[in-house]
């Protein structure tokens, strides 16, 4: 099977087992395919590997809520991963398809995984990436009004993983992108903190 027709199975697959919002659905999903298609054609990439983890990366979330509660999101999706992918005859070398695993458990922040295949460390950079900037700071304030937050848990939230994330990026062409995106966060933070006061 050509590497387009896998990669258009694998979209389906991911849109029907994507949450839907705009949090962490399918829109968040395509953003981070997109950034890690950016980075990837520059740092040479295998790029089957790259696009299939990306698209498989968080549908493990759809399934978080009834699992076992100390199991990362990212577990899930690599389990859900393996089983999709395992069940149908693509054309995958077993090295990719431990790349693709392993890529989708180390993006995750909270997993503690440590990337150690230029895709998976693309994949890691590109899902930090779509929290910080503009649509990261809507994403930001949806998730804590989502889970109940209000303004004191946002503040919270951004001390304690966003404001982190450009320090936690891999690579320097995604620290590059960074930095715009960063100084909408700190410019919000720096205004709400003195709003609040």
């Amino acid at each position: 099977m050509p590497d387009k027709d896998i990669i258009s199975e694998v979209k389906d697959f991911a849109l029907k087992n994507s949450e839907k919002d705009d949090i962490h659905g399918f829109s968040h999903v395509e953003r981070v395919y997109n950034t890690c298609i950016q980075i990837g054609k520059k740092k040479k990439a295998n790029m089957l590997v790259l696009k299939i983890a990306t698209l498989l990366h968080d549908i493990g979330r759809i399934n978080e809520k009834n699992d076992v509660p100390e199991r990362n999101h990212a577990e899930n999706s690599a389990q859900m991963a393996l089983d999709f992918l395992t069940s149908n005859d693509y054309d995958i070398s077993k090295k990719e398809l431990d790349n693709i695993i392993h890529s989708i458990k180390a993006h995750s922040y909270s997993n503690k995984v440590i990337p150690e295949t230029l895709e998976a460390k693309i994949l890691s950079d590109a899902d930090k990436l779509d929290a910080l900037g503009a649509i990261g700071l809507y994403r930001t304030i949806g998730y804590t009004v989502k889970n109940g937050g209000g303004i004191n848990q946002l503040i919270e939230h951004l001390e304690q993983k966003i404001m982190k994330l450009k320090n936690g990026l891999y690579l320097e062409i995604s620290s590059k992108i960074a930095e715009e995106r960063e100084k909408i966060i700190l410019n919000f933070y720096d205004n709400i903190i003195k709003e609040k006061n």
